[in-house]
């Protein structure tokens, strides 16, 4: 764990790990599938193995012992399994089935969880345990979209007055930050491929319990935008 940061932080951000479980949770409830909606508590237990597997390798020092490995360790161990999961789901036909299932406005809501993801970052960069860049005061604008994903969610699909081509772009343009702060986080940690923040490294996501962004915030942010788009796409435009 990081040492010099006041317990709220890491307090919060396990909230904040657990509400987007949550969130996921709501959402397999109230797939169209049936077959989803019965498996929701095995598919709740595998998040929250993985969870815990996160913060065992983590506690452990796998992801902060050897920073000069690579591929860097929290990719391999927690990023990259997360997304091959992701990949399988829109490669293979009962994923697509089980992902066009969702609803798009809980997929939505879901994002509502970037709003404190943003603000712990913030403290973080006070703390001196990520660099300026990855805050609201830097190069990170993803608090916009947790800001707008409740409005977005009501009033452009609960009320429908949003098009397709408006939830789309708005998708888009959520993702495109979403990206934009994961390559922040990776040039700026502390790693082979380390480009900036050499005086304030992004030394957080190596550590308890902050490893749990790249492992498994992140991915369930990305799901939710790509099987939103994919839904989206499907649709004839009005």
């Amino acid at each position: 764990m990081l040492k010099n940061q006041p317990i709220y932080l890491p307090v919060s951000f396990m909230l904040v790990v657990l509400l987007t479980l949550l969130f996921l949770i709501i959402t397999l409830r109230a797939s169209a599938k049936e077959t989803t909606r019965k498996q929701t508590a095995a598919a709740a237990l595998m998040l929250l193995t993985w969870v815990i597997l996160q913060i065992g390798l983590t506690i452990a020092g796998v992801y902060n012992s050897d920073t000069s490995a690579i591929p860097p360790r929290i990719i391999l161990f927690g990023v990259l399994p997360a997304i091959a999961t992701i990949l399988v789901l829109f490669l293979t036909r009962n994923g697509r089935s089980f992902i066009d299932s969702l609803p798009l406005r809980q997929l939505t809501y879901l994002h509502t969880v970037r709003i404190p993801v943003e603000l712990v970052l913030y403290g973080l960069y006070i703390y001196g345990a990520v660099p300026e860049l990855m805050t609201f005061e830097g190069r990170n604008f993803d608090i916009l979209a947790g800001i707008s994903a409740p409005f977005v969610a009501y009033l452009g699909i609960t009320k429908t007055y949003m098009n397709r081509n408006t939830l789309l772009a708005w998708n888009i343009l959520c993702l495109g930050l979403l990206v934009n702060i994961v390559v922040n986080a990776v040039l700026s940690a502390p790693s082979p491929f380390q480009q900036f923040a050499f005086d304030q490294p992004n030394v957080a996501i190596l550590n308890f319990p902050y490893s749990l962004l790249p492992a498994f915030v992140v991915p369930v942010v990305l799901f939710c935008h790509l099987a939103a788009i994919r839904q989206l796409l499907k649709r004839k435009p009005l």
